[in-house]
């Protein structure tokens, strides 16, 4: 499969796997973020790509700003239609201001296939075993 990518800025860094095999895609920040504690901030790749249709582009921590620095990744879909810049949102959940620098690594994306599916509304769904159980409902709390 190949992911075709644009840089949307001649500074762009373009995205890597880090190791041969290796499942994720590793963005790279276009600028340097400050994150003082608590803070939200947005992370611009200056990059474009096309996910190929019938796959999703899911967005994912990298270990290094996660571990080392309390930087979590606010999600992130990517659907094979969308054609604009890639920007990750992180926030510094440590308690010391954190700084990402110009093309650091900054997240990764995993592209899946997936399966579409039609919603239809129904009067019930079926029963199961767990049924409405959540949190502890096989008894390990």
């Amino acid at each position: 499969m190949q992911i075709k990518v644009k840089k949307l800025r001649p500074d762009a860094k373009l995205p890597t796997h880090g190791h041969p095999g290796d499942a994720g895609v590793d963005f790279y920040t276009l600028e340097e973020v400050i994150f003082p504690p608590g803070a939200q901030r947005r992370i611009h790749t200056g990059i474009a790509l096309e996910v190929p249709e019938g796959h999703v582009g899911l967005c994912w921590d990298k270990s290094g700003p996660a571990f080392n620095k309390g930087l979590k990744l606010m999600g992130g879909v990517i659907d094979a239609g969308f054609r604009g810049e890639l920007v990750g949102s992180m926030v510094n959940l440590s308690g010391q201001t954190q700084v990402l620098e110009k093309g650091h690594k900054c997240f990764q994306m995993l592209i899946q296939k997936f399966e579409h599916c039609d919603i239809v509304e129904v009067s019930e769904i079926s029963e199961t075993v767990r049924g409405h159980g959540r949190e502890g409902s096989t008894g390990h709390k």
